[in-house]
């Protein structure tokens, strides 16, 4: 290890509401969370599984020794229930009524699911509808479904928004704020709005560029058990199909229809864009084991001394995707980086506010399952706050540590849209480092991670960490490793503890998230979003209720 942790140690900055010394991050723990979480002993650490019995276990004993104290009126963990949908029995789906029957065999052309809590699935000659993007966005004068009723049909939809391939940003780039993913591009939202249109069945068509990710990821978190919340009503307000198609299947489709793909690709891209009926009718069914258990939120806090009843938060998720397709005969996704690191550096973050004593805030250390399901357990903290979100400061989300050393910029995701920003700047410049844009902006980083359940309920959240530009090595260096990373472990077996990994960045970035959070808790400040951000007025009105 350089001698980066040394320098550390001694840093101290200068702002206008105190003098702060950073405390040393802990590398062994670090490295040893790391390392025990991502065992095969943990399964992949799947939630209401044995798995997450030794996560939680692991994580309380780990958050006590510390120093802190439970974080849920006396109580390690907060109960989130979960309803487990496992689809057997899957039949191929089949389109009709084209030049020739298309059939989508499961797994390898379609993967295919429900939200509905049910024991039977069945799409019975379902109209398949195109309809572009399947945005309805009145503020943008745009609706994918304009003049249309779903109701009983099936809508095949592009995956992403109309302007991913933009170049530039904001809003002269087009309607969508040009390559940066809005929440509109997100699979999440096409699903609901299909749901709130009385879509029968979803279907998005999966293409790697998009999506950002390949086929694969695709069938690993899409098949095998799917969680969702555990709610009344049994979710029975959703499509009865939910899934994705593979790019040359959807082509295959539309040719089949007499329709040219790339065509209305292309035309849904543009302003006006009318919905397609595709002339086809599609056929299909599967049944779902269903089981109710609970899963938990592990909750630890530092109380503050001065305003314990404002409170400062860091999140990470503890789960990954558990047993998965095997790759050289192992069926283990042990996440690894994704997101091991994280939660071992909730782990090391929650020693370090603990050695340097306890803040005038109260700071809480909340490690969230189900993520890799739809954030759900971020979610049902936000829906059912331990701390009232308008008592809840603002915090920072860790989703996968910086393991291939320094870095001489910082990404800030989904940047310009919380006061968070500007009290980062200077921190970074004190390293020596500067912001630089997302490099994947269309990716969508900002709505799949768990600071997206508490920043649409109001709360600042930081999602943040090394850019591309890595000091040995450079920008071709850090583009090289995160192109292997995704194409070769994200979700999928190959994501395992390295020993040789280089934490040096790790230690940059949390040295950030330390100062951000100390600041925070140690100060009177209520950073807010920008007047522009789609979450002020939700943050306003929970702060006025708390006054």
């Amino acid at each position: 290890m350089r001698s980066l942790l040394v320098s550390f140690l001694a840093l101290t900055i200068a702002t206008p509401a105190l003098a702060q010394t950073v405390p040393a991050i802990s590398v062994d723990t670090l490295k040893t969370v790391t390392e025990v979480l991502s065992s095969d002993a943990f399964e992949g650490r799947a939630p209401t599984t044995a798995g997450e019995e030794k996560t939680v276990d692991y994580l309380i004993k780990r958050f006590s020794a510390a120093g802190l104290k439970p974080g849920n009126k006396g109580q390690w963990t907060q109960d989130v229930p979960m309803v487990e949908l496992t689809a057997k029995n899957v039949t191929p789906f089949t389109a009709t009524g084209g030049k020739a029957p298309v059939t989508f065999n499961y797994r390898t052309d379609m993967v295919v699911g429900t939200y509905r809590v049910v024991p039977e699935v069945s799409l019975k000659d379902s109209d398949l509808v195109f309809v572009g993007y399947g945005i309805n966005a009145p503020e943008k004068g745009w609706n994918d479904y304009a003049g249309l009723d779903v109701k009983g049909k099936t809508v095949v939809i592009l995956v992403n928004d109309p302007d991913w391939e933009v170049k530039e940003a904001g809003a002269a780039a087009g309607p969508f704020e040009g390559r940066a993913m809005t929440y509109y591009g997100r699979w999440t939202y096409k699903f609901e709005e299909a749901a709130r249109q009385g879509a029968a069945g979803a279907i998005i068509v999966h293409d790697t560029a998009p999506a950002a990710y390949g086929w694969s990821v695709v069938q690993s978190s899409w098949t095998g058990p799917q969680y969702g919340l555990d709610e009344a009503g049994n979710h029975m307000d959703q499509s009865q199909v939910i899934g994705w198609i593979q790019l040359p299947k959807a082509k295959e489709l539309f040719a089949a229809a007499g329709k040219d793909f790339d065509q209305l690709s292309a035309a849904a891209k543009q302003k006006g864009f009318r919905a397609v009926p595709l002339g086809l009718k599609l056929s299909g069914s599967f049944s779902n084991d269903i089981k109710r258990s609970t899963s938990k939120n592990v909750v630890a806090v530092l109380p503050g001394t001065q305003a314990p009843d404002e409170v400062v938060l860091y999140s990470a998720h503890w789960d990954h995707l558990g047993r998965c397709d095997a790759v050289d005969g192992d069926d283990i996704c042990n996440g690894a980086a994704d997101n091991a690191t994280g939660t071992a550096g909730l782990v090391a973050m929650a020693e370090a506010f603990a050695k340097a004593g306890p803040a005038r805030r109260s700071v809480a250390f909340v490690a969230v399952t189900a993520e890799e399901s739809g954030l759900l357990g971020s979610r049902y903290y936000a829906e059912n706050p331990v701390y009232p979100l308008g008592k809840t400061v603002g915090g920072v989300n860790m989703d996968v540590l910086n393991v291939l050393g320094a870095t001489k910029d910082f990404e800030i995701t989904g940047a310009g849209k919380s006061e968070l920003e500007d009290m980062v700047k200077p921190l970074l410049a004190a390293q020596g480092r500067r912001v630089s844009p997302e490099s994947a902006p269309q990716a969508g980083g900002y709505y799949r991670s768990d600071h997206f359940s508490f920043a649409k309920l109001g709360v600042p959240m930081l999602s943040a960490g090394s850019g591309e530009d890595l000091v040995n090595g450079g920008v071709l260096a850090g583009k090289a490793a995160a192109k292997d990373y995704n194409v070769k472990r994200y979700h999928g077996p190959k994501d395992e503890y390295d020993p040789n990994w280089n934490w040096d960045g790790a230690l940059q970035d949390m040295t950030i998230y330390y100062q951000l959070g100390r600041q925070l808790a140690d100060g009177t400040m209520w950073p807010n979003w920008y007047p522009t951000a789609e979450f002020k007025a939700i943050r306003d009105a929970s702060r006025q209720e708390t006054k």
